[in-house]
């Protein structure tokens, strides 16, 4: 997929991974042989939409993560920016930092390793059509919601259900916008923010490869991936 419309990624790698109960920052754990942080900026980078890359990191894992930048000569980062307390403090101070000339932004968690160039061609595509565009899955299990004393409130229809993924992509202003009204406002994504400005926002079938990975379980699952 070439284009003449410019996109910017935002790869977050600020975080902590407390859950991992790791003595280095998650996105320095190992997978394999690399680091967690390794296998997004390969595929962003390798990615021809892409034009730059903007990476959102911490002051304990900065220089190791300028290393590998320079190490595996990832030519598309343009800068590598500090985040802030909360994770859409990080994107905000990602946006910031993205060329002037740029039409989409792609926003993607370093936790998601394994996202594949064809999910990343097709969400591009479809935010360039929309504006705002998500990778999602459908859920595999059952989905209730519960009353205070946890019994069953209602069991939801998973035909209508998506769990949602990263890389999500907005063109700039939209994201911007949003970011301006809403930032205050807690969300677990990016899209809930857009959501807030009335926009509609695209849902793209991405892989159930794509895990965020989060605990030691799920760190034990992409381990077994990269070994198969």
């Amino acid at each position: 997929m070439r284009s003449n419309i410019m996109v910017s990624a935002i790869l977050l790698a600020a975080g902590r991974g407390r859950r991992l109960n790791s003595y280095v920052c998650k996105p320095l754990v190992k997978v394999g042989a690399r680091p967690l942080v390794f296998y997004s900026l390969r595929t962003l980078n390798a990615h021809p939409a892409i034009a730059e890359i903007v990476v959102v990191v911490n002051r304990a894992n900065r220089k190791a993560i300028a290393d590998i930048v320079s190490k595996h000569s990832f030519g598309k980062v343009k800068a590598l920016v500090l985040g802030g307390l909360r994770r859409q403090d990080s994107v905000y101070n990602g946006l910031r930092a993205v060329e002037g000339k740029s039409k989409l932004v792609l926003i993607h968690d370093s936790a998601r390793p394994f996202v594949d160039p064809r999910s990343v061609t097709k969400v591009i595509r479809e935010a360039g059509i929309y504006g705002a565009a998500i990778l999602a899955v459908k859920p595999r299990a059952t989905i209730k919601s519960s009353c205070p004393d946890n019994t069953v409130a209602q069991t939801f229809d998973r035909d209508k259900l998506w769990e949602i993924q990263t890389p999500q992509v907005f063109k700039k202003e939209i994201i911007l916008e949003a970011f301006k009204k809403y930032s205050r406002e807690p969300v677990t994504d990016d899209a809930s923010l857009v959501e807030r400005l009335g926009k509609r926002v695209k849902i793209v079938e991405g892989s159930y490869k794509n895990i965020k990975i989060t605990t030691n379980e799920d760190l034990l699952w992409a381990k077994n991936i990269k070994q198969a």
